[in-house]
C-alpha cells in the first residue's frame, strides 16, 4: 500500500477519512464564499498543498463534491463551483465564456476578462472548445443549462460552412451576449451583434509602413489558412500593399505552406529580391530567420522580418519586431460591454469595437540609421 493509499485509508476517531474532511473543508470554503457561484477550483495539487494532504485524497474529495452536485467537471477547462450553490438572496450573477485554447493567444484575453468579471462579483463559467464545433456546440447548452446570464463567445467560426447564419443565430440565446475576437463575416448594415476585437489589417497597415519607412519595397508575406484571422490578416497585407505603393508583383506570399517549405520560401525570396518579409505567426517568423541564416542571409541586413501575434517574439537569438494585439484589452472592454447589456437589458444599444495593435520594434527589421549607412556604403 503507498502512502497516499494510506493516507486515504487512515480513519480519525472524530472526523473520519481524511477524504471526507477535505470535502467538508471545500464545502464550507464554497459556503463562507471563497470559491463563489461559477468560480473555478485551483488544481488539484494546489489544493493538496493547500490542504496538507494527497492528491488522491482532494481527487476523492471533489469527487464526492461533484456527486452531491456542488461542483461540475468541464473536460479541458477545471472544476467550477456550481450557480445554485449561490447563497439565496446573494444576486450575484453568473457568466459563462467560451474560448477555442487556453493555451495560446487566448490566456491574456481570459485574463481581461476575468479581472473585470471577477472585479464586479460575477463569477465566471470557463469551457474551451479546442477549436472542435461539436465541443462547442455542447458546452454552450450547458452553460445555458447551468444559469449563467450572459455569455461571451470566441466562436470558431473559420470552421463552419456558414459562419455568417451561425452568427445570426445567436440572437435567439436567451441571455445577452458578446463575441470577442471574433465579428459577423458577411454583417447586413444593421447587423446587432456586439463585439469586441483586434483592427488586424490596421496592425498589418502599422508594419507594412514601417518596413516601407526603413526603405524595402518588395515586401514579402508568409501567411497561413484556416485559423481564426489568417483571412483578416490575409486581407490586411493586401490593402496595406495597395494603400502604401508596395510593387505587389514583386511580393512573395505564401498562404498555404508546409513546416519543410520554409527554406525554400526564404530561397524564393532571396532570388526575387525581397528584403522585409511579414510573417503571420511568431514560431513561423523564428523558422524563417534559421532558413534565412542557414541561406547565408544575414537578418536584418539582408532580410527584414516582422511578425504577427507577439506570444513568444521576444524569444530568440534575434528578438522579432512584432504586430502585438491588444489581447487582455479586448477581453476587458467585452466584459465591460457583456455587464452592460446584462443590466440594460435589451435598450442597450449594440456596439462594435474594433482596436489598433500596437507595433513592437526590436532587432529583426532593423532600424532606418542601418538603411542610410548601407546606402552610404558605410
Amino acid at each position: 500500500m503507498t502512502s497516499a493509499e494510506s493516507e486515504d485509508s487512515f480513519l480519525h476517531s472524530s472526523a473520519g477519512p481524511k477524504w471526507q474532511w477535505a470535502a467538508d473543508r471545500l464545502r464550507k470554503d464554497i459556503a463562507d464564499g471563497v470559491y463563489g457561484p461559477g468560480d473555478q477550483l485551483p488544481v488539484e495539487r494546489e489544493l493538496a498543498t493547500t490542504l496538507s494532504v494527497s492528491i488522491n485524497t482532494i481527487r476523492r474529495a471533489v469527487g464526492q463534491l461533484v456527486h452531491e452536485q456542488i461542483v461540475l467537471r468541464r473536460q479541458g477547462a477545471g472544476t467550477f463551483v456550481r450557480s445554485e450553490t449561490a447563497p439565496i438572496g446573494s444576486g450575484r450573477p453568473l457568466v459563462g465564456v467560451l474560448v477555442p485554447s487556453t493555451t495560446y493567444y487566448y490566456p491574456r484575453v481570459i485574463d481581461g476578462l476575468q479581472r473585470v468579471l471577477r472585479g464586479a462579483g460575477v463569477g465566471v463559467v470557463l469551457v474551451c472548445s479546442k477549436y472542435d464545433l461539436d465541443v462547442e456546440r455542447d458546452e454552450l447548452r450547458t452553460m445555458l443549462e447551468t444559469g449563467v446570464q450572459g455569455l461571451l463567445l470566441v466562436p470558431s467560426l473559420h470552421l463552419m460552412t456558414d459562419p455568417q447564419s451561425y452568427v445570426d443565430s445567436l440572437r435567439d440565446l436567451p441571455v445577452p451576449y458578446v463575441l470577442a475576437e471574433r465579428r459577423p463575416p458577411s454583417p447586413e448594415p444593421d447587423d446587432p451583434t456586439t463585439f469586441v476585437g483586434t483592427d488586424h489589417a490596421g496592425g498589418v497597415c502599422k508594419a507594412v509602413r514601417h518596413l516601407k519607412s526603413l526603405g524595402h519595397e518588395k515586401i514579402g508575406f508568409l501567411g497561413r489558412v484556416s485559423t481564426g484571422t489568417s483571412e483578416q490578416v490575409a486581407n490586411g497585407f493586401d490593402e496595406a500593399v495597395e494603400l502604401l505603393d508596395v510593387d505587389a508583383a514583386a511580393t512573395v506570399r505564401r498562404l498555404l505552406w508546409q513546416a519543410q517549405d520554409i527554406s525554400a520560401y526564404a530561397r524564393r525570396c532571396a532570388e526575387s529580391g525581397v528584403t522585409a518579409v511579414f510573417c503571420h505567426g511568431d514560431r513561423d517568423a523564428a523558422a524563417l530567420i534559421v532558413a534565412a541564416r542557414r541561406l547565408g542571409l544575414s537578418v536584418p541586413r539582408d532580410l527584414a522580418v516582422v511578425a504577427y501575434d507577439d506570444e513568444v517574439a521576444e524569444v530568440g537569438d534575434i528578438p522579432l519586431t512584432a504586430v502585438s494585439p491588444p489581447k487582455t484589452e479586448v477581453g476587458a472592454l467585452a466584459a465591460q460591454l457583456l455587464l452592460h447589456r446584462i443590466d440594460g437589458g435589451r435598450n442597450v444599444p449594440s456596439q462594435q469595437v474594433l482596436i489598433q495593435p500596437r507595433l513592437v520594434v526590436r532587432a529583426s527589421c532593423g532600424s532606418a540609421e542601418l538603411k542610410l549607412h548601407e546606402k552610404a556604403g558605410t
